[in-house]
């Protein structure tokens, strides 16, 4: 299994998920969670990773914001690809009458696409019915958490035991307060349904079972409320490593290939 990034902040947001036989050729199993930009501009970072749009196999949207439904109903009509999302998303964004293949997702359901099983589950964000996931190939997990407002019991739980994380580190509390966002909009990002701060997601991680992680990643940064300097030595608090060997998902850039 591999994954890469195809950008993620609050520009947008898009990951690419392959498993299976032949991995990086037309043989595997190869899904895009998350479709935040334009159809345009989606299929010109797939090229960069050196893929086409024709050969996804599902398109899955963790929940309805701009930021990461994008063009997902165009590329799925465009090149009959399968969507799947909760049913309160797909209520949010018109899907059930969009001329899309709408599969609906039930939290802690796993679906298998192809050589990809894939667990959604439910996390507090201010969405209809946001979820988050976790893919297999049935030897190695990658955990996803981004756009949450804060831990639950389910999500520490659910991210145990992982081989690879992408783990939101959206923003530092003192920028964020010295920020000339409105005091509504800090609000919104700083409370229980909006996004983590550098050290709740390393409170995050320091609650999870960390024994079977290779691969690190601090995701959905704020460009203007975090650094990646800062997200980086949140988490090297708690796994103990050089800031330099986590990665961080870049806004322009995502991160190339990472192989499990």
């Amino acid at each position: 299994m591999r994954f890469a990034s195809l950008g993620s902040g609050s520009e947008g947001n898009a990951l690419v998920v392959e498993a299976g036989r032949g991995v990086g050729g037309t043989g595997a199993t190869r899904v895009l969670l998350d479709c935040g930009f334009s159809a345009k501009e989606v299929e010109r970072r797939l090229a960069r990773a050196g893929l086409a749009a024709d050969t996804l196999h599902a398109i899955l949207i963790t929940h309805e914001h701009s930021d990461h439904i994008g063009s997902a109903l165009t590329l799925a009509r465009r090149w009959s690809i399968p969507l799947y999302m909760s049913w309160g998303t797909a209520q949010a964004v018109g899907a059930t009458d969009a001329g899309v293949d709408l599969r609906v997702l039930w939290g802690d359901e796993t679906v298998e696409i192809g050589e990809i099983g894939v667990l959604p589950y439910t996390v507090p964000h201010d969405a209809r019915e946001p979820l988050q996931f976790v893919f297999s190939d049935g030897a190695s997990r990658l955990g996803v958490l981004t756009d949450v407002g804060e831990s639950t019991p389910h999500i520490a739980s659910i991210l145990s035991g992982c081989d690879a994380l992408v783990l939101e580190c959206n923003h530092d509390l003192a920028m964020l307060a010295a920020s000339r966002y409105p005091p509504s909009l800090k609000a919104r990002v700083g409370g229980s349904h909006g996004h983590l701060n550098n050290e709740a997601a390393a409170g995050i991680l320091s609650a999870l079972d960390r024994s079977k992680l290779r691969h690190l990643v601090a995701a959905h940064l704020s460009q203007q409320n975090n650094t990646p300097e800062l997200a980086r030595a949140a988490m090297a608090g708690v796994i103990g490593n050089a800031a330099t060997e986590i990665g961080v998902a870049s806004q322009g850039e995502g991160f190339d290939w990472v192989v499990l």
